[in-house]
């Protein structure tokens, strides 16, 4: 394949000898569900990166298994900031290079404190952006961990109180 037709995150996983599929959605994508179904996967194999602003200039990345929502009160708490917010779409492009519905955590232009909520790593496969709109790398999750070697994994998610 001609790498100058792969997707930055294809590429660094072929530098760092990841094996993974590409796969691109025949029209543009409007859901988690319709991803997921198109993939031939359940919605919580589609991983979703998110950025989010801690301060002015300093950022972090969480990973989330698609329809979880990030527990903002514990990130806040785990990261010992007050406040936080959500990148704003400018700030996504600026910060990682891509843009939103094609955020990866690798690749990146700079190092960011880099969060996996656990519930990634229990599906044997997932997906995650690929630096392009619309299409998207398939990875098994243990070669995703090995991929980020920095990354710190916790439950960052929002989960049920029994």
């Amino acid at each position: 394949m001609n790498t100058a037709a792969l997707p930055p995150v294809a590429a660094v996983l072929d530098q760092l000898g990841v094996s993974y599929r590409l796969f691109t959605h025949p029209d543009p994508v409007n859901s988690l569900e319709q991803a997921a179904r198109e993939r031939g996967q359940r919605p919580e194999q589609v991983v979703r990166s998110i950025l989010f602003r801690l301060a002015q200039d300093r950022f972090a990345m969480v990973l989330v298994a698609g329809p979880s929502q990030v527990d903002w009160k514990r990130l806040r708490q785990h990261l010992g900031q007050s406040r936080l917010t959500m990148a704003t779409a400018e700030e996504v492009l600026t910060v990682t290079g891509y843009p939103i519905g094609a955020v990866s955590p690798l690749g990146l232009p700079q190092p960011l404190p880099l969060y996996i909520d656990e519930s990634v790593l229990t599906e044997a496969e997932v997906s995650i952006g690929s630096g392009v709109r619309g299409t998207t790398v398939i990875l098994q999750s243990a070669a995703l961990r090995a991929a980020l070697p920095a990354a710190e994994i916790g439950v960052f998610r929002q989960t049920e109180t029994p």
